[in-house]
Order: structure tokens, then C-alpha cells, then sequence
């Protein structure tokens, strides 16, 4: 019986090509409506390191995908910014006299 000697190889994980990345993500997004994340939050989520998850959140916010609210969360566009009705005032109100 032969033994060998080499050593056992170690397996590698290898993070997926961005592109991969960016339709994990959207995907996410997409099937979680209201999905809000932190950028801490999103590390974890998706098991990205810093430099990563922040390049893939800027490409999505450069895409017009995400929207990055005041305290710092990451929500799709349609729901980053509420929409407001603005009325313009009536020209010529009658008021009562």
C-alpha cells in the first residue's frame, strides 16, 4: 500500500465575475420589493468583501438601479424617494364675502 505524501489542496473560494454579481443582486432586489440594506448589511447578505460590495453598489446606483437614502441604506429606485403631489394654487378663487 502507497501513501502519499503531498499535501491535501485547499479549496479556494473565488468570488463570482462582477457581472454575476450585478444580477445577483438585482435579482434580490427585484424579488424582495422594499429590500433596504446597509452597505455592512449587503457584505454579509451576499458574503462580498468591502471593496467589492461598494463597487457593485456604486455600478447599481450608476445604473439608475438603487438609490442610496440619507442614512445610508440601499433601496431600489422606484422606492428611494417618495412621491409627493404638488398642487399649484387655482388661478381666480372666489372667496366668500
Amino acid at each position: 500500500m502507497t501513501r502519499s505524501t503531498a499535501a491535501p489542496v485547499a479549496l479556494v473560494k473565488s468570488t463570482p465575475p462582477i457581472e454575476e454579481l450585478l444580477l445577483r443582486v438585482q435579482g434580490e432586489f427585484l424579488e424582495m420589493p422594499g429590500l433596504r440594506v446597509t452597505e455592512a448589511q449587503a457584505r454579509r447578505l451576499w458574503g462580498l468583501d468591502t471593496a467589492t460590495c461598494s463597487t457593485l453598489l456604486s455600478a447599481l446606483i450608476e445604473a439608475g438601479f438603487l438609490f442610496r437614502t440619507p442614512d445610508g441604506a440601499f433601496v431600489r429606485t422606484e422606492h428611494g424617494t417618495p412621491l409627493k403631489a404638488r398642487l399649484a394654487p387655482r388661478p381666480g378663487r372666489i372667496t366668500a364675502a
